[in-house]
């Protein structure tokens, strides 16, 4: 099975957008996030900035792999909010993204389809408005080796494009190492050529 390593998210939060339906005003932004504890400290900092809104819909999706996700409509209408914003997340193909819509409340009512309609085009313009970089997903590994083995490390380093994050030169030579995801099962057999070399992973 072919190991994903790549995915689409956003390389910074996008301007904040203005999408008016029948006087009630949608403000919209797309925030990159690298977990669901970051979603409640933005929401709580719109809330301040917007402290006039009745809402404050939002959808996140987390992970390539393993994705999670959730929708909220903050009390509108079931499915009418979260889920429309969470589609354009999926329709935009991003990943580790969270979409947020504020909506003050005009005086007229949109019924369930005008608030599908509203969420929805808000939460596209934000993702339109949005930098789509692409991000490799790494794994770390640790070579610890002896001197006269250094050349030869460095070359298979310089080979596979590895990234050389850290060196210790004491007793050992000491690297560390970021590689792609889908290169990490090869890593070991990479430097299999001296024994005496020790790979290990190591946590992100």
């Amino acid at each position: 099975m072919k190991t994903t390593d790549r995915y689409k998210t956003l390389a910074k939060p996008s301007r904040e957008i203005l999408f008016k339906e029948k006087k009630s005003k949608f403000f919209a932004t797309a925030y990159p996030i690298l977990s669901e504890d970051e979603v409640k400290p933005i929401i709580e900092a719109l809330k301040k900035k917007h402290h006039t809104a009745n809402h404050f819909c939002f959808a996140w999706q987390l992970g390539v792999e393993d994705v999670r996700h959730r929708a909220n409509d903050d009390g509108e209408p079931n499915n009418s909010a979260g889920m429309p914003i969470y589609g354009q997340i999926q329709s935009h193909g991003v990943t580790n993204v969270l979409v947020v819509v504020a909506r003050i409340f005009g005086g007229t009512k949109l019924g369930v389809g005008g608030l599908i309609g509203a969420y929805r085009s808000a939460a596209k313009m934000a993702l339109e408005e949005s930098r789509i970089v692409i991000r490799t997903i790494k794994v770390q590994f640790e070579l610890t080796f002896g001197y006269e083995t250094m050349d030869k490390v460095m070359r298979v380093i310089k080979q596979h494009n590895l990234e050389i994050v850290n060196q210790r030169l004491e007793a050992k030579c000491i690297l560390t190492i970021n590689a792609p995801k889908s290169q990490a099962a090869d890593i070991c057999r990479l430097f299999s050529f001296d024994p005496s070399i020790y790979v290990t992973e190591k946590p992100i």
